[in-house]
């Protein structure tokens, strides 16, 4: 089931809500992603606590482990991991690409070794689906190749060329159209969206989309950007793309990005983002605020006896300064990821809450250009 409304919109930008069979979220949203079934260093009761509506979890590694017998025996992943709302998951594509020499890819499908035990494994779109259907997701996503930016070649990187790009994606659209069969037998209740690719090309993004839109998948995602392309390019296909979907359906970008490129993904009119950055940068020390970005580990922190961000209500904000999470980092202890990852996420999870909130009050370009100003300022 999905049922998807748009109540205010901004130029492109959209605010709405989403009905799913675990839930309803508002858009436009944000999902910490827990690849394992898990966001790392946080409780299902502290991600409802930062504000999360929807997490992401992944097909490739949840299918090698704990694998699907497991999953099956609790009735699906959600009460498999102790979380009662919304999933999506991802389709395993992205994963198969990122092993790069180790797989095979042909029409049927991809052949790989596993990265864990060595066992010789073939992902197609209908095994996709039959994972994806155990999972119990409430987002499954299409089987799709993703189009690398640039390839190795006889030792050499070479930038993908647009035949090799078209080839990528044809191949993409064919197994989407097996992807839409086998979910269809299978009486998957939940819903299952396409995936734009077409590398670098706005034509092929636009052959792409024209595929897909035969298909008439409940919602669309932007695959195959912020793979090692330069930013340039990527606003550049994002804002050709997103605006091109079909408007009463949902939107989402995958695995994008900086604050930054979620303004800017809402602005040209996203409605779902995923990206591992705030769980990632937060275990790394990198910490975010309304007022620029924070180091932890330099030293300037080390007497510092303000929160993180004077303003944030987070937990980790509202009890510790930076002087102690300096402290923590330090030390090399477990604690100061998990106090981070709350932090993070929360500003994440803030920070659409604030757009949702300044397309509810028609205020939302303001709200840009004062979030632009801030951001400039860069890192401390």
């Amino acid at each position: 089931m999905l049922h998807f409304t748009v109540h205010h919109t901004s130029a492109q930008a959209r605010r709405g809500t989403l009905t799913l069979n675990h839930g309803t979220l508002d858009t436009p949203q944000f999902m910490p992603v827990g690849t394992y079934g898990t966001v790392k260093g946080i409780t299902p009761d502290g991600l409802e606590a930062a504000g999360a509506q929807i997490i992401l979890g992944n097909t490739f590694h949840l299918w090698l482990r704990p694998g699907l017998e497991v999953v099956r025996q609790f009735g699906g992943l959600h009460r498999f991991i102790g979380w009662d709302r919304p999933i999506l998951t991802d389709s395993g594509g992205f994963q198969v690409w990122s092993l790069g020499a180790m797989r095979k890819i042909s029409e049927e499908g991809v052949r790989f070794a596993s990265p864990v035990n060595g066992d010789k494994l073939w992902l197609t779109p209908e095994v996709s689906m039959q994972i994806q259907t155990v999972l119990n997701s409430d987002i499954v996503m299409q089987f799709d190749e993703c189009t690398p930016y640039d390839v190795e070649r006889a030792g050499q990187t070479h930038i993908t060329t647009e035949a090799e790009a078209r080839a990528s994606m044809e191949l993409s659209l064919r197994w989407a159209a097996r992807c839409k069969a086998e979910f269809t037998r299978l009486a998957n209740p939940n819903a299952l969206f396409g995936i734009v690719q077409g590398g670098m090309f706005e034509a092929l993004r636009d052959a792409s989309l024209d595929g897909l839109a035969g298909l008439d998948l409940p919602g669309y995602a932007i695959g195959g950007l912020s793979v090692g392309e330069p930013k340039e390019d990527m606003l550049r296909l994002l804002r050709h793309t997103a605006p091109r979907l079909p408007a009463h359906k949902p939107r989402y970008l995958m695995g994008v990005g900086t604050p930054e490129d979620l303004v800017e993904g809402v602005s040209a009119g996203i409605d779902l983002f995923d990206c591992v950055m705030p769980t990632r940068n937060a275990r790394n020390g990198h910490l975010f605020t309304r007022f620029g970005d924070l180091r932890i580990r330099n030293a300037r922190f080390k007497l510092d006896e303000t929160p993180i961000d004077p303003t944030c209500v987070c937990p980790t904000c509202r009890q510790f300064s930076r002087a102690y999470l300096h402290h923590l980092d330090r030390c090399g202890e477990m604690l100061f990821g998990m106090l981070a990852t709350a932090h993070n996420l929360h500003y994440y999870l803030q920070l659409m809450r604030d757009m949702r909130q300044a397309l509810d009050g028609g205020t939302f370009d303001a709200y840009v250009a004062q979030f632009r100003a801030v951001r400039a300022r860069g890192v401390g």
